[in-house]
């Protein structure tokens, strides 16, 4: 630990502490609302903050904060936020609303923090020239080559992850982040094919378990859009297993992998995670990426929920039949969601205090019976 890491709050999410989280809640939210992270005892809500929606201001970031903060003193222990979301303001106003919550007594080993990288982080708005920007912030200062950028946006060495996780762990105060996401590394696939991703991939899962071992995160993974839901012939294709044999060359003969979490879109209108049987699993079956992720002991956390908005206005049918007890379009589509069998959490974007009752409402209820899941399942096909 050097210095600065002396400012930052210590811990991270434990078995002990996730459970006395549950307990503070036992009176007001049913059990089944917290779900097991995957080989761990760590129990983590049903539901999810994410962090990537609003605009670059101040106000926003005020909203943020209390959104975090009245989160976690609600049921929801679960905090989503990247290096790059908002221009890098979102980490910080995840950290203010933690110092908030941490203030009226939560404590840092009940709520369990994400953190993503992999898209530059351009501190004080997008550049009017990205590759200058990345030449001069980037290259210039030895935190990666032009060859690791893609789109002019996604830079995937290990040096550049590296910085971005330090600076995510500055931006919202914690020494430890629980878990670490490389976020959509299928976006340089197009530009120097699946291989030669997977090469530079395994050097990020290698400094990705090198910093476990610094106590800088506990669990790392990836964020996908498109990798875990297209046919297993398209190009952006990725084999949960092959993530996982990089993860194993990472951490070494004898060791033991961190790589624990898969975070993926998944919502009424984008069902193929759950649907579409694309991922072989460790007993050679064949399944949904859902499947195969509980079967090798992957955490799935499900992003997009409300579709960046439109699920929240527009009503799905089979969903409005479906879950007629819910009062919104909103929380129908969550709770269709979070109700998915192999789903662990169901993150949700917010920058509005006003969407946090829509989201806390379905906290209460308890997730969909399986036979309801799949009837209104049914009628969408």
């Amino acid at each position: 630990m050097n210095a600065a890491d002396n400012t930052l709050i210590p811990g991270a999410a434990s078995s002990v502490g996730s459970k006395a989280y549950v307990a503070r809640f036992a009176e007001t939210l049913a059990e089944e609302h917290f779900s097991d992270f995957l080989n761990t005892r760590i129990k983590l809500s049903s539901l999810g903050v994410g962090t990537f929606p609003g605009a670059v201001d101040d106000v926003t970031d005020l909203a943020v904060a209390a959104i975090v903060a009245q989160a976690l003193q609600s049921g929801i222990n679960v905090i989503d936020t990247g290096a790059n979301y908002r221009f890098g303001r979102a980490g910080r106003a995840v950290g203010a609303g933690i110092a908030k919550a941490m203030a009226a007594g939560i404590l840092r080993e009940e709520f369990f923090v994400v953190g993503k990288g992999g898209f530059l982080t351009f501190t004080g708005g997008r550049p009017e020239d990205p590759l200058a920007f990345f030449r001069e912030e980037v290259v210039a200062k030895g935190l990666g080559e032009e060859e690791d950028l893609a789109q002019n946006v996604h830079c995937l060495s290990p040096e550049y992850i590296a910085w971005q996780l330090d600076d995510l762990r500055s931006q919202t105060g914690l020494e430890t982040l629980d878990v670490f996401l490389v976020d959509q590394p299928e976006v340089h696939i197009p530009l120097i094919g699946k291989e030669r991703m997977y090469q530079k991939l395994l050097k990020v899962f290698t400094l990705l378990e090198q910093a476990v071992k610094e106590n800088k995160i506990r669990y790392y993974g990836i964020s996908t859009f498109n990798a875990c839901r297209v046919e297993t012939d398209h190009t952006l294709f990725q084999s949960l297993t092959s993530l996982i044999g990089l993860a194993e060359k990472a951490a070494g003969d004898g060791n033991r992998h961190h790589l624990r979490v898969v975070e993926l879109p998944f919502n009424a209108l984008m069902p193929e995670a759950y649907t579409r049987f694309s991922q072989v699993a460790g007993q050679g079956n064949i399944g949904s990426t859902i499947q195969a992720a509980f079967q090798l002991k992957l955490t799935v956390m499900a992003s997009h929920t409300l579709g960046k908005g439109l699920l929240a206005q527009e009503e799905i049918p089979s969903l409005q039949e479906g879950i007629p007890e819910l009062a919104n379009a909103a929380q129908r589509a969550i709770q269709f969601v979070r109700s998915t069998p192999g789903i662990g959490v169901t993150l949700v974007g917010m920058s509005s205090p006003i969407h946090l009752a829509d989201f806390l409402a379905v906290a209460k209820q308890l997730p969909l019976p399986k036979e309801r899941y799949l009837a209104m399942f049914e009628k969408e096909k």
